[in-house]
């Protein structure tokens, strides 16, 4: 999706077992660099453990990129939420469906957010 709006994107081999922080994509162009965390659920609630978002905003704030969770459900469309509009709790980030419809953005306003 990335490569055909003219952006660059990897997919980061072994994100989550490595021994350092990593997300699944990294995507960019000259103006902006995303990392990416993906999760894909059938059903309509994601939990993300606060371990695996603190390692994003970790690798996020070294290679000065902004952090996102990419979310499908049901194999949608793709959200993209701002970690800041996930909800929190004691052991984990959760993410509903609808949190995603109101909060997230589409990959088209993703990429265009400036």
């Amino acid at each position: 999706m990335f490569w055909y709006e003219k952006w660059a994107a990897i997919r980061v081999a072994g994100s989550g077992s490595m021994r350092y922080p990593s997300p699944d994509i990294l995507a960019g162009n000259v103006l902006r660099k995303l990392a990416i965390e993906c999760k894909t659920k059938n059903g309509t609630s994601i939990y993300i453990p606060n371990e695996e978002i603190a390692e994003l905003q970790e690798f996020a704030s070294k290679f000065g990129a902004e952090p996102w969770i990419g979310i499908r459900f049901d194999k949608k469309e793709w959200f993209f939420i701002s970690l800041d509009d996930a909800k929190q709790t004691m052991k984990n980030y959760s993410i509903s469906e609808v949190l995603a419809r109101q909060k997230g953005l589409l990959f088209e306003e993703l990429i265009e957010k400036v």
